[in-house]
């Protein structure tokens, strides 16, 4: 019988808490406490994920509690990566903390730069909406194409495109995409392909 890595900690685990168990039954008498329950004093919970950097779909399992993400490992089950990773994978809990805290290098306002400026100022949220929508509006206007050479209707923009972030899962990606679609761009790209 040919055991992988993780088989073989499930069996050796269950096999030394069946050892554990019986010897600790055995001594166990009216009234005794030979074996005490010790509490959990922080849940963490493992879950697989996908690996957001490129296209090649690596699994990885993932150990975190409430407040940060504690150990990235490959996933050994996985058919691509078969448990290992590449060195921006086993980096993807950078994404949101590094060691407990918030990226200290990850920005979290709008930095804006005046065309033709120096200067890098920072700007709140909803600004920063607002001006990049009317950007895409005005652009979007400015080179909309109704029908094509030939006369047949095809309402589109060829002046915007778009490409996606490699962090974007599928779920984003597929929003992202039907938002594309309906202003009418023709040019979408994704890292995950290039």
């Amino acid at each position: 019988m040919e055991l992988n890595r993780r088989e073989f900690l499930k069996f050796g685990s269950a096999g030394m808490g069946a050892l554990v168990l019986l010897r600790g039954a055995g001594s166990l008498k009216e009234g005794s406490s030979a074996i005490k329950p010790v509490p959990l004093r922080k849940k963490i919970g493992e879950t697989t994920t996908i690996c957001p950097y490129d296209g090649s779909g690596c699994g990885f399992i993932v150990a975190a509690d409430a407040e940060k993400v504690i150990n990235v490992e490959g996933d050994p089950e996985h058919p691509i990566n078969r448990g290992g990773g590449c060195a921006k994978g086993q980096a993807i809990s950078q994404l949101r903390t590094v060691d407990g805290k918030d990226n200290a290098r990850r920005l979290t306002n709008v930095m804006y730069r005046k065309p033709g400026g120096t200067e890098w100022e920072t700007k709140d949220w909803d600004w920063a909406i607002d001006k990049i929508s009317q950007n895409i509006k005005k652009t979007r206007d400015a080179s909309w194409v109704s029908t094509d050479d030939q006369g047949y209707m095809v309402n589109r923009t060829e002046g915007v495109a778009s490409v996606g972030g490699s962090a974007l899962d599928n779920e984003e990606c597929y929003l992202l995409v039907k938002m594309l679609r309906a202003l009418g761009l023709v040019y979408i790209e994704h890292h995950a392909r290039i």
